[in-house]
């Protein structure tokens, strides 16, 4: 979220900022609203004072013994235009906050021009793409001809956009996610832990999944909200806290289920497990300080990225334009990993910096020394997305035959299994 100080002293370079995102100027109806609302709060005050004075001067006839009636109507009249305000500034708040709350960060000037995917810019890739001699399978073509991926089975029980792993697929999935943690906590310092998958409502606004998108969202009857990645539970460990600057950075992971209803994507990727309402993935997430935050985003993405180099899948580097941006983002890299079954690259992982963005929305901050507590920088990334790297690892693996080859970080992972064949 904004800060509205920070408007005021650069209306024009906020303005500047959402044109990127193709939002309209804004600043004249914040400061508006927020001058109204602080013209609220110092006629409380005034009036408070006068208040504060005739009840003096009401102790003070007394004492003397002289007729009051006058001043304690004065008294009255201020006490109920006084009640008007006090009602009035808590709403002018409100109203400020919420419009503050559904306008997108602002872009790092790194981030290049532009409305779409199509805009994004190569920063490097990796590895050869295997030349295959026969023709290439999609994963659900490979993990259904195994016997081992049922999708119909997942249909009967749950609905769409849903699969069933069966056998050394299932425990190939749960390897990715050992193999992953394993990395991400010996070599990156990152520590494991075990989050609510349920959360409520402030907890959602932190991380700016609320109120703009909450339908993208699961929600259960209680008001509790299903996480949509581990990001939401994790960043909001340091909400309301002043963390000893010391102590940064923290770096944290969880390899947790992730829900997602999928609401702006009806009919796409409906085969298979590309877009999925339940999935599992690596989350990493830094709390750092704003002097250090640039360079965490870039150890952090290194980190997903020895995650699919170790596996030996050919990847690129992105870096986000302007319109492909996320909402809480400042600046993102997305890691693209080759589908061959598709002939194309896809997503796998998205690291962003954040800034101060979620932080002041869920008051985050740290303190160095004896100054003033400033606000935490927030940053996130998949580190990768499970089922996204079964996928990789399917078509990349595949043989002539339809078994799949195991990558050979995973062999102690599979018991020293070295290939899937049929069930």
């Amino acid at each position: 979220m904004h800060d509205i100080k920070t408007i005021r002293d650069d209306a024009a370079g906020f303005d500047e900022g959402l044109a990127r995102r193709g939002i309209l100027p804004l600043s004249h109806e914040l400061l508006a609203l927020d001058e109204e609302r602080r013209r609220a709060i110092a006629e409380v005050e005034s009036l408070r004072s006068s208040r504060n004075l005739i009840a003096k001067r009401i102790g003070e006839a007394k004492r003397a013994k002289e007729d009051t009636t006058k001043l304690e109507a004065d008294g009255a009249a201020l006490r109920a235009h006084m009640e008007t305000y006090e009602a009035e500034a808590p709403k002018l708040e409100a109203m400020l906050r919420d419009m503050l709350s559904k306008i997108p960060n602002l872009l790092d000037p790194a981030v290049p021009e532009g409305k779409d995917e199509n805009s994004n810019k190569l920063e490097k890739s990796w590895g050869a793409k295997r030349e295959f001699s026969f023709p290439v399978k999609q994963h659900f073509e490979l993990g259904e001809a195994l016997g081992l991926m049922d999708f119909a089975g997942a249909a009967k029980i749950a609905g769409s956009r849903f699969t069933v792993l069966r056998g050394a697929l299932a425990r190939l999935e749960r390897a990715l996610g050992q193999f992953m943690l394993d990395v991400h906590t010996t070599e990156y310092g990152y520590s494991e832990t075990t989050v609510p998958l349920l959360v409520n409502d402030a907890t959602m606004f932190g991380t700016g999944q609320l109120p703009k998108f909450a339908e993208d969202l699961f929600q259960t009857t209680d008001g509790r909200w299903l996480i949509p990645t581990a990001e939401v539970s994790l960043t909001n460990l340091a909400a309301g806290e002043i963390l000893p600057a010391a102590k940064l950075p923290i770096r944290v992971t969880a390899l947790t289920p992730c829900f997602r209803s999928e609401a702006g994507s009806a009919g796409r990727d409906v085969r298979g497990m590309l877009r999925q309402h339940q999935f599992n993935k690596v989350e990493l997430v830094s709390i750092t300080t704003q002097e250090e935050s640039e360079a965490e985003h870039e150890r952090m993405t290194r980190a997903a990225e020895t995650i699919l180099e170790r596996l030996e899948l050919p990847y690129r580097r992105m870096l986000l334009c302007a319109g492909d941006t996320g909402f809480s983002a400042a600046k993102t890299y997305d890691l693209e990993v080759w589908v061959p079954g598709q002939q194309t690259y896809r997503e796998i992982s998205s690291c962003s910096n954040m800034r101060a963005f979620q932080a002041r929305r869920m008051n985050a901050r740290y303190r160095a020394g004896e100054g003033k507590p400033d606000f935490v920088h927030t940053l996130n990334g998949s580190g990768v997305a499970v089922g996204r790297a079964l996928i990789a690892v399917l078509e990349n693996y595949q043989n002539e035959d339809g078994s799949i080859t195991i990558p050979g970080v995973l062999h102690r992972y599979m018991g020293g299994q070295e290939t899937i064949t049929a069930a």
